[in-house]
């Protein structure tokens, strides 16, 4: 039957419900390239971009340029991550297919007793390595799931999970809006840290963009994170971000971001600032795009992401 997708979907919505995320696999939350980041993560319906699989799987379909993206994430400190994705060059069942992988190093770190003698020194990282599959229901309606393996490691203590993402995307007939829903991180740890099963960082999102008419305008919104767990139910609709991007020309494009996440609920109410706004810039070419994101966190807390496209 052609629309089990959609109500398989549905039902994982529903389920979804007030799952409340866990911190060991939250580095799931920092995928994505630097044009997301100059969107302030407003991506559900970004169409030809194979970067958006990490918002919603069901866009790949829609990607016809740059097979091939990198990004570098600079973090504070030590921390740097960065992730690469290859759609692959043949389809399945009119579907496309597209493989990632994402890594995070969270530097050197030293062992040192209750003196404050150290003794030597050991090492944190993140490895998440997936595939993901899109296709039509309809001329305007797509599907997209993926399927990822995830494993995490300090020191000599490392834990494991599986997991999955799905996706819906809609393109009204007006050609100038999308809508988009995804459910991301629905699996479960295989090993664990310490013999404590913890849930993984579930996340509900629901977008749409609108290109201006008469006006090189992408405007972008979406509600995140909504499978967080919240006092009230009203309080989940407080984790929205939003985004337009500017064309200048057919080369240029300028980004400017604002999530309420990143400003209510992560930063210190002493140190807002700027905290939660982003910018960026594209430049395009014909085989290759390179963009940069930065995202505000506070006033001593920004984060850089460089991603380079190729058409392959």
């Amino acid at each position: 039957m052609k629309y089990k997708p959609v109500y398989f979907l549905i039902l994982l919505v529903l389920s979804s419900y007030n799952v409340e995320a866990s911190n060991v696999f939250n580095f799931l939350r920092f995928a994505g390239s630097a044009r997301a980041a100059g969107l302030a993560g407003s991506f559900v319906t970004i169409e030809n971009d194979i970067s958006s699989i990490y918002y919603n799987p069901a866009t790949l379909y829609s990607t016809t340029d740059n097979n091939f993206s990198i990004t570098y994430f600079k973090h504070a400190l030590d921390i740097n991550s960065g992730n690469v994705v290859y759609k692959l060059p043949f389809e399945w069942e009119g579907g496309k297919i597209a493989v990632n992988a994402m890594y995070t190093n969270f530097g050197s770190f030293d062992y040192a007793n209750s003196s404050g003698d150290i003794s030597g020194t050991f090492s944190a990282n993140d490895l998440t390595l997936g595939m993901h599959y899109a296709n039509q229901i309809d001329s305007n309606i797509n599907y997209g799931v993926g399927v990822k393996y995830i494993f995490a490691n300090v020191e000599k203590y490392s834990s494991s999970a599986f997991a999955c993402d799905f996706g819906l995307f809609y393109k009204l007939q007006d050609g100038r809006t999308n809508l988009g829903l995804s459910l991301l991180n629905v699996g479960s740890q295989v090993t664990t840290f310490n013999g404590d099963f913890e849930p993984l960082p579930i996340d509900l999102r629901i977008g749409f963009n609108h290109q201006l008419k008469g006006m090189p305008l992408l405007f972008n919104a979406s509600f995140n994170h909504l499978a967080d767990k919240t006092d009230t139910f009203f309080q989940k609709f407080k984790s929205f971000s939003v985004g337009g991007e500017f064309s200048i020309g057919n080369y240029v494009q300028l980004r400017l971001g604002f999530d309420n996440h990143i400003r209510t609920v992560i930063t210190n109410e002493l140190d807002k600032g700027f905290s939660g706004f982003s910018s960026g810039i594209g430049i395009r070419t014909e085989y290759v795009n390179f963009d940069y994101g930065l995202s505000m966190y506070n006033s001593s807390l920004n984060l850089h992401k460089f991603s380079f496209y190729l058409n392959l």
